[in-house]
């Protein structure tokens, strides 16, 4: 058995921060949704 199969093959410490930053925008966008679907509603009820 090579060497190079023992090793993996992507970095995790740059994953690990790719997945954290994805996870950060969506929580972003659903958060101004939520938010700009409230002022709306609030808009309407005054």
């Amino acid at each position: 058995m090579s060497l190079l199969r023992m090793l993996p093959l992507v970095n995790w410490n740059n994953g690990i921060i790719m997945i954290v930053v994805f996870a950060a925008v969506c929580i972003a966008l659903i958060t101004a949704l939520v938010l700009f679907m409230n002022s709306g509603k609030n808009k309407k009820s005054t």
